[in-house]
């Protein structure tokens, strides 16, 4: 039996399971779109390929057929990235669907598991230094070295950031370093603005390696820093794998409660943008510095 004959006999079989007459086994045209959305599963190829999934906004993707009321759906979705308005396959979501799980799911694995690049770096000017943690499997396993340094690297630290400064910026790639070559070129710069409008400068910027957020403890504890700001990688879902949070603290220190800490979470490009949360981000410097207080201290 040939590959063709066994096609036939396979088409046969699934005709007669959804009590369908038998398909002639002819080459299978490219599909066309419908009116139903521009974001459907017309994105199929000649060749039989999806285009890049990943770049569909799941805003507008609407999946379902003879919708009583396509318009009320949309603008609800336009509000939330939530996957509403899939449509079904029988009992089952959709092609198109499933494999955008699958496609965002990926990308959520490989902001945690890869790491940002030497480039990227080199390229922001910042200053390199690595917690105790060794590599990715003991940093996931073992938060605590995620939250100190050895005795090397205290010393780039002291050298790279001084002693007692009103404000240091660090960048920890924490869980998601997609995260971090997203937004931190353009909440930095942001920051900087804003600090400067009230005569407040910046030194260095340090990049650690296999950070948790109490690493900002260890170096206000090495620097004596007053405060310190940590932009880090959030832990990526199935929404974006490229979300940071800027953790805010006055006088980190070992021992520091999280409560004391300030949280700005959900800086990327579908939430609160780089720019407008560096510029929030300045302003909560400024009042940390005058109220000498961060967290629920500063209410």
């Amino acid at each position: 039996m040939n590959e063709q004959d066994l096609r036939k006999m396979v088409e046969q079989l699934v005709d007669q399971m959804i009590g369908k007459e038998t398909a002639t086994p002819t080459a299978v045209s490219a599909p066309t779109k419908t009116n139903e959305s521009s974001y459907n599963e017309s994105h199929i190829d000649r060749s039989g390929c999806l285009e890049d999934i990943t770049a569909i906004d799941l805003k507008k993707q609407f999946l379902i057929k003879n919708a009583k009321n396509k318009d009320a759906y949309l603008e609800m979705k336009s509000k939330t990235p939530a996957r509403l308005g899939i449509g079904k396959a029988g009992a089952r979501y959709r092609t198109a669907t499933m494999l955008r799980v699958r496609a965002d799911h990926a990308a959520a694995q490989d902001a945690v598991f890869s790491d940002v690049s030497e480039e990227f770096i080199k390229k922001n000017d910042f200053v390199f230094v690595q917690t105790l943690c060794k590599d990715k499997d003991e940093y996931l396993t073992r938060p605590d070295l995620g939250r100190r340094f050895d005795e090397k690297e205290k010393e780039i630290i002291k050298k790279t950031c001084g002693q007692n400064p009103k404000v240091l910026i660090i960048v920890g790639d924490g869980l998601s370093s997609s995260a971090i070559e997203a937004n931190v070129e353009d909440m930095i710069p942001s920051i900087k603005q804003g600090l400067q409008m009230y005569g407040i400068t910046v030194g260095p910027i340090l990049f650690i390696k296999y950070a948790r957020v109490g690493a900002m403890d260890d170096i206000g504890q090495i620097t004596g820093a007053e405060v310190i700001c940590m932009l880090v990688g959030e832990r990526p879902g199935l929404v974006t794998a490229e979300s940071m949070s800027a953790y805010i603290a006055y006088e980190p220190r070992h021992g520091l409660p999280e409560a004391n800490r300030t949280v700005i979470s959900n800086i990327h490009k579908g939430g609160t943008t780089p720019v407008e949360a560096g510029a929030y981000t300045a302003e909560l410097i400024k009042k940390m510095l005058d109220k000498k207080a961060s967290g629920i201290n500063l209410k």
